[in-house]
C-alpha cells in the first residue's frame, strides 16, 4: 500500500499525468469553424427584452480619461513617456497628443460618478492607475496613500450609490520605472511584480468589489507596444518580443488569478477574469481552405490568449506551427496551471482590436463588425463559459460633437447582437458595458476620434460633461431592459373589402410581334421530311384558304397573362411604350400594329377577368430618351413645354384606343424620380417638374371631358413615396428634415393639385420646404387647370430612410431652388436586400398616415407599386416582405380609417439584374418563386382572416368574375399546343398502323388453323351447290332492299360446310350460327 501510494505522487508520474490531460483537451477543440460553414438563425433585428437581472454598464479607463499625470505624487507611465518624448513627431494623428490633462476624471470623478447616474447602469468599470498607486510599481513598497484614498472614495460611492465598480488592474499604463530598470514586460521578473500589484489591490479595495479584471486586451500590448511600436512603450526589437511579452502577461495573470482565488476568495466572494480584445473575419467564399484561414485569423488574435485561459492550457496549434522558432512554450505544469485561470468570459469588441491586429490576422478576408458571431465563436470554441462584454462600441470623428447619431445606430447593432446571442443562440451572456463613459486621449490617434457617451470640450478646462445623443439612447435601452417599440410587431386579423385591388404592377410592356403563330394566315401546306433532314417543305401546286391575324396569334401576350393568372391577381398594371405607339411623337406617326398588340393584351386580360391598369409614361433609366420618343428627347425633353402638348395628343390617342378596356389610367410614374434624371441646375429640375404637373393635367382634364361618362375609369399620377424617420429621435432638426423629405418627394406634387396655394399654410417653419415656396412658379390659369386634377392618389412605395439635416451652403441666394436641406442613411440593424433596400413595414403605414394628414382623406389612396428585390428562388425576404407590407395596409384601413383602395406588388417577373419578380427571367423560362404563393394564398383569404371560425360568413365570400383556375399542368399544355398537337397526331397514326397489323396477323393466324382443321376440300361443283342451296334458304334476318331481295354479305362462313368465307360483292361479313335449323336444306344436285 506504501508503494502504491509512493508511485501516484511521484513527480514523474503526475507529469505523465498532466500530458494526458493535456493532450486530452487539446483534442478536444471547440467547433468554432462551423460559423462559417453553418450561417446562424434569425439575423433580422430582434425586438425582445433582455433577461431579468441583465448588467447593464459602462467603461473607462485610467490613462484616458484621468489626466492629472504627475499630481499628488503619481508616477510617469509608459504612455506619458511615450507621448511627452514623442510628441510632434509620432507621426501619427495624435491632436493635443498627450494625456497630461484628459478629461481630467481624478479630479473630476464625482462628475463621472453623476454621469453614471445619468445612464442609469448598474455598473461602472474603470482602471486603476500602477503608477498613482505606485510610482516605482513596486508594490512590496509604500503605497501613495492619496491615490489609494482617492480609489477609496470612487468606489465608496459607487457602493452608496447601488452600482458595482468592475475594477481594471492594469489598462496598458505600465509604470515607466519598471520598463526602464526591467524591461517591461519582455522581463520574467514582470510576473511576481504584476502578482505583487495585483495583492496589494485585493487586499486594499476588495472588499468592496466584485468583479475584477486583471488586464485590459493584453494582445495589443504584445503587438503594439513590443512589436510594431506604435503603442507604448514603442519597442520596435526582435520578432520574437511579442511572443515572449504575451508569455508573461498570461503568466502573470495566472499568478493573480491564483492569489485571489486561494487567499481572497473565500471571504470577498469576487470573480476574476482577464479581457480579451476580438475582431471578427469572413471569408469571400465558403470554401474549406477559406474558412480554415478565418480560423487561423481568430486563434491568432483573442485565441492567443484565450486558448491557453480559457481551452487547452497551451497556446492555438496554428499559433506554435506558425511561429514555431519564436514563440516560447508552457511546461505541463505550466499548463494546468495556466488553465482554467478565469471564473468568466471578458470580451472586448471595438476599434481599438479592429485596426490594431490587421497585420497580425490578414490572411485575405473581410473583417466585420459582428459581435455575435464572436460570441457564438466564444461558446463553441470554449466550453459555453459566462460572458460579459467589457467593451463595447465604436468612434466618431471628433467633429461631430453632441449630435452622433452614426453612433447610436452603430451602438444599436452591437446591443441587437448580443440580444441575439442570449435569445436565439443561448450564449450566456450576463453583462454588457458601454465604451465609453466620456471622451478622453484615444491612445495614438489622440483627440481626433470620440468614443464617449458624454461630451468633453478639451478646449475648455472645465472639462465639462454634456450627454450625446448616444447616452440618452443607452439610458432609454437600459431602463426598458430592451430597444424602443413602434407597435409595428403586433399584428391584427382583418380581411379586405372584395373590391380591394390585389394587382400586379410591371414595367413598360414590349409590342411582342414574334412569337406569331401562323397557323390560320398561311397559305401554304407543308411536308415534313421527318426520317431526313426533318425539314419542312412546302407541297407544290397546293394553297389553303387564310384569315386575317387574331389576338390569339401573340404568343407573348398569351403566356404573359397565364403568369398572371397563377399569381391570382384581380388587376395588372403596366406601361405603355410611347416611342413604340408614336415613334415621332405626333399621333400622325402612331404604329398601328403596336396599337392593335396592346388591344389584345387589353382584351386578353378582360376575358380572364383580370382589370387592367395602365401608365400612359413609365421611363426607364436604361432607356437613352428616357422613354420618351427620340424627336421629344432630341428637343430638350421634359425641359421643354412643346412636350407637355405632345404628351396630351398622345393620351388623347391611348384614351381613344384602349380606354373600354382599362379600369384605372396613371398618366406619369414617378415624376420626383424623372425630375433626378435630369443633371441640370436645380432651376432645370423645377421647370421638368412643372411641366411633369402640368401635362398630367392636361390629360386629366381630356379624360374628364371627353371619356370619363362614357369609360367611367379612374386617372392619377403614382409619385415614388417612401418614408422617412428622423436619423436621430433626440435632435429637432432632424424632425425638420423629414418634413422637408416628404414635402420635397410628395408635398411639391400633390399639393398643386390637392391644397389651396393661394392659402397656404405654413406647416414646419424650420424646413426650406415647408410651405409654398417648395412648389414651381404657376400662372393664374395653370392653378385652375391644376386643381383637383386628380381622381386618386396613387402611390409607389418601397422602402424607409433615415433622414438627418445638413447646413445650407454659405452664400446661397434665398430667392432661388436650391438642393434639399437634408440627406439619407439607412438603420444598420435594419434588414436589407442585396441592393441595400431596407425592410421596414411600418413605413408604408406613416406614409399612408401622413398623406391622410395632409389631405384630409380628401382622395382614395393605391399603392399603386411595392417590393423588394430578393435573388433567392425561394426569395423569404420578399415572402416576409409581402405579408408585413400588407398588414400594415390591413391596419392603415382598419385602424387609422385610410381609405386605401389597392396593393400592387412590383413586378411580375425578373428583369436584367433586377429580382423584383415574382417569376424568373423569361430567358429562365419564367420559373415561379415561392412569393407566388404567398401572395395567392393572401389575396385567395383577402388578408388575414385568422381561423376559419372567425371568418364572417357572410363577407367571406366575394363574387368574383369567373375565371378558370391556373394550374402548372394547364399552362404547360396551352404553351406547348401545336408540339402536343403534333404529338397527337402522331400517336393516333402510329396508332391505327399497329391496329391494321395486328388484326391482319391474327386473321392469316386464323385462317391457318381452320385450313389444318378441314383436311378434305370440297370439290368444285360441291362449292356451287352450297352457294345455290343457300341462295334458296334465304334467311329472314338477310331480307334486304335489293331487288333480289337479298342481303349478302361481303364475307361470309359456314362452318358447318367446312367453308371458311365466300366473295359476296356488296355486302359485309355475317357470320351463321351452326345450330340446327328448323327447315332442313334442299339436298344439291
Amino acid at each position: 500500500m506504501f508503494k502504491m501510494t509512493h508511485v501516484l505522487l511521484s513527480p514523474s508520474f503526475l507529469l505523465l499525468l498532466t500530458t494526458c490531460v493535456w493532450d486530452r483537451a487539446e483534442s478536444l477543440a471547440g467547433d468554432g469553424k462551423s460559423l462559417w460553414l453553418q450561417p446562424l438563425n434569425h439575423s433580422d433585428f430582434l425586438s425582445e427584452t433582455f433577461p431579468e437581472g441583465f448588467l447593464w454598464g459602462v467603461g473607462t479607463s485610467a490613462f484616458q480619461t484621468e489626466g492629472s499625470w504627475d499630481r499628488d505624487g503619481k508616477g510617469p507611465s509608459v504612455w506619458d513617456h511615450f507621448t511627452h518624448s514623442l510628441h510632434g513627431g509620432m507621426g501619427f494623428n495624435t491632436g493635443v497628443a498627450t494625456g497630461d490633462t484628459a478629461s481630467d476624471g481624478y479630479s473630476l470623478w464625482e462628475q463621472d460618478v453623476e454621469s453614471v447616474q445619468y445612464l442609469g447602469v448598474k455598473f461602472y468599470a474603470f482602471s486603476l492607475s500602477w503608477s498613482r498607486l505606485f510610482a516605482d510599481g513596486n508594490a512590496t513598497g509604500r503605497p501613495n496613500s492619496v491615490a489609494v484614498e482617492h480609489y477609496r472614495r470612487l468606489i465608496g460611492r459607487l457602493r452608496v450609490l447601488g452600482l458595482e465598480p468592475v475594477v481594471t488592474l492594469f489598462h496598458w499604463d505600465l509604470p515607466q520605472s519598471l520598463q526602464e530598470h526591467l524591461g517591461g514586460w519582455k522581463n520574467p521578473k514582470m510576473v511576481q511584480m504584476f502578482a505583487d500589484y495585483a495583492t496589494f489591490c485585493f487586499a486594499t479595495f476588495g472588499r468592496d468589489v466584485r468583479f475584477w479584471i486583471t488586464m485590459h486586451n493584453p494582445v495589443l500590448v504584445a503587438l503594439l507596444g513590443y512589436g510594431t511600436g506604435t503603442h507604448a512603450p514603442g519597442v520596435i526589437g526582435d520578432p520574437a518580443d511579442r511572443f515572449i511579452v504575451a508569455h508573461n502577461l498570461i503568466r502573470a495573470h495566472a499568478k493573480s488569478w491564483h492569489i485571489y482565488d486561494k487567499r481572497f476568495r473565500p471571504h470577498q466572494h469576487g470573480q476574476i477574469s482577464i479581457t480579451l480584445g476580438s475582431h471578427w473575419v469572413e471569408p469571400f467564399t465558403a470554401t474549406t481552405a477559406n474558412v480554415e484561414l478565418c480560423q487561423k485569423s481568430m486563434e491568432a488574435v483573442i485565441g492567443w490568449f484565450a486558448e491557453p485561459i480559457h481551452g487547452c492550457g497551451d497556446y492555438p496549434r496554428s499559433v506554435r506551427v506558425s511561429h514555431k522558432e519564436l514563440i516560447p512554450e508552457f511546461t505541463a505544469e505550466e499548463k494546468l496551471w495556466v488553465r482554467g485561470t478565469a471564473d468568466f468570459f471578458s470580451l472586448a469588441f471595438g476599434p481599438d482590436t479592429a485596426r490594431g491586429v490587421r497585420g497580425q490576422s490578414s490572411y485575405g478576408q473581410n473583417m466585420m463588425l459582428d459581435l455575435r458571431k464572436v460570441l457564438v465563436w466564444v461558446q463553441k470554441e470554449y466550453g459555453d463559459p459566462q460572458v460579459l462584454v467589457a467593451e463595447g462600441s465604436w468612434f466618431t470623428e471628433a467633429s461631430v460633437g453632441v449630435e452622433d447619431t452614426v453612433a447610436i445606430y452603430n451602438m444599436k447593432m452591437f446591443i441587437n447582437q448580443v440580444l441575439q446571442a442570449l435569445v436565439v443562440d443561448h450564449v450566456k451572456v450576463f453583462g454588457y458595458s458601454a465604451w465609453s463613459l466620456v471622451d478622453g486621449f484615444e491612445w495614438n490617434h489622440g483627440y481626433s476620434i470620440r468614443r464617449g457617451l458624454f461630451y468633453v470640450d478639451f478646449s475648455q478646462p472645465q472639462r465639462t460633461r454634456v450627454p450625446k445623443t448616444t447616452a440618452q439612447y443607452y439610458r432609454q435601452v437600459v431602463k426598458d431592459n430592451s430597444f424602443p417599440s413602434d407597435g409595428s410587431e403586433q399584428e391584427i386579423l382583418g380581411q379586405f373589402p372584395c373590391d380591394f385591388q390585389f394587382g400586379v404592377a410591371d414595367i413598360t410592356q414590349q409590342v411582342h410581334l414574334r412569337p406569331f403563330s401562323p397557323q390560320f394566315t398561311d397559305p401554304l401546306l407543308y411536308r415534313w421530311n421527318f426520317t431526313g433532314d426533318g425539314t419542312l417543305r412546302p407541297v407544290v401546286g397546293v394553297r389553303l384558304r387564310t384569315r386575317g391575324s387574331q389576338c390569339s396569334d401573340f404568343l407573348a401576350i398569351q403566356r404573359h397573362v397565364r403568369l398572371l393568372e397563377i399569381t391570382g391577381s384581380t388587376h395588372y398594371r403596366f406601361g405603355l411604350d410611347w416611342p413604340q405607339l408614336v415613334p415621332n411623337g405626333g399621333i400622325s406617326s402612331a404604329d398601328w400594329k403596336a396599337v392593335r398588340y396592346y388591344r389584345c393584351m387589353l382584351e386578353e386580360l378582360q376575358r380572364k377577368g383580370i382589370q387592367a391598369s395602365v401608365t400612359l409614361y413609365l421611363p426607364s433609366h436604361r432607356s437613352p430618351t428616357l422613354g420618351l420618343p427620340g424627336p421629344l428627347h432630341a428637343n430638350g425633353g421634359w425641359m421643354n413645354a412643346s412636350t407637355v402638348e405632345a404628351f396630351a395628343d398622345y393620351a388623347t390617342l391611348c384614351y381613344r384606343e384602349f380606354g373600354s378596356l382599362v379600369q384605372l389610367w396613371i398618366t406619369v410614374n414617378e415624376p420626383n424620380r424623372i425630375a433626378d434624371m435630369y443633371n441640370g441646375s436645380m432651376q432645370d429640375k423645377e421647370r421638368v417638374v412643372r411641366n411633369l404637373l402640368l401635362a398630367h393635367a392636361r390629360a386629366w382634364n381630356i379624360y374628364h371631358k371627353h371619356y370619363r361618362q362614357q369609360q367611367g375609369a379612374m386617372v392619377s399620377f403614382a409619385v415614388h413615396a417612401d418614408w422617412g424617420e428622423p436619423a436621430n429621435p433626440f435632435v429637432k432638426s432632424h424632425s425638420d428634415a423629414v418634413q422637408s423629405f416628404m414635402l420635397f418627394e410628395l408635398g411639391r406634387f400633390l399639393d398643386p393639385f390637392l391644397k389651396d396655394m393661394d392659402h397656404h399654410e405654413d406647416t414646419c417653419p424650420g424646413c426650406m420646404y415647408s410651405s409654398s415656396s417648395h412648389l414651381p412658379h404657376f400662372s393664374e390659369d395653370e392653378r385652375a387647370e391644376l386643381k383637383g386634377a386628380l381622381d386618386f392618389i396613387a402611390l409607389n412605395h418601397f422602402t424607409t430612410w433615415l433622414v438627418y439635416s445638413v447646413q445650407p451652403r454659405s452664400g446661397q441666394d434665398s430667392t432661388k431652388v436650391h438642393a434639399p436641406d437634408y440627406a439619407l442613411m439607412y438603420d444598420p440593424t435594419w434588414t436589407t436586400s442585396s441592393k441595400r433596400r431596407a425592410v421596414v413595414p411600418r413605413g408604408l403605414r406613416r406614409v399612408l398616415n401622413w398623406v391622410k394628414g395632409r389631405y384630409g382623406g380628401s382622395r382614395p389612396t393605391v399603392v399603386t407599386a411595392t417590393g423588394i428585390d430578393d435573388q433567392s428562388s425561394h426569395d423569404d425576404l420578399r415572402q416576409a416582405y409581402i405579408r408585413s407590407y400588407l398588414q400594415e395596409a390591413l391596419k392603415a384601413r382598419e385602424l387609422d380609417g385610410v381609405d386605401l383602395r389597392g396593393f400592387y406588388v412590383w413586378t411580375l417577373q425578373d428583369h436584367h439584374t433586377s429580382h423584383f419578380g415574382f417569376f424568373t427571367s423569361s430567358h429562365l423560362h419564367s420559373q415561379p418563386k415561392a412569393s407566388v404563393a404567398v401572395y395567392r394564398e393572401l389575396i385567395s383569404q383577402r388578408g388575414f382572416p385568422g381561423a376559419p371560425a372567425a371568418v364572417d360568413p357572410v363577407t367571406s365570400g366575394c363574387e368574383r368574375s369567373e375565371r378558370r383556375e391556373a394550374c402548372w399542368l394547364c399552362s404547360s399544355v396551352a404553351e406547348n399546343k401545336p408540339l402536343l398537337f403534333f404529338g397527337t397526331c402522331l400517336t393516333v397514326s402510329v396508332s391505327v398502323l399497329a391496329g391494321v397489323i395486328i388484326t391482319s396477323v391474327v386473321m392469316k393466324s386464323r385462317r391457318k388453323r381452320l385450313t389444318q382443321a378441314t383436311p378434305q376440300r370440297l370439290r368444285r361443283q360441291q362449292r356451287f351447290a352450297v352457294q345455290r342451296a343457300a341462295h334458296r334458304r334465304s334467311p329472314a334476318f338477310l331480307k334486304g332492299p335489293f331487288s333480289d331481295g337479298l342481303t349478302c354479305p361481303r364475307f361470309f362462313d359456314i362452318k358447318e360446310f367446312g367453308v371458311e368465307r365466300k366473295h359476296c360483292q356488296n355486302f359485309k361479313t355475317i357470320r351463321f350460327s351452326s345450330a340446327p335449323q328448323s327447315t332442313p336444306p334442299t339436298p344439291a344436285n
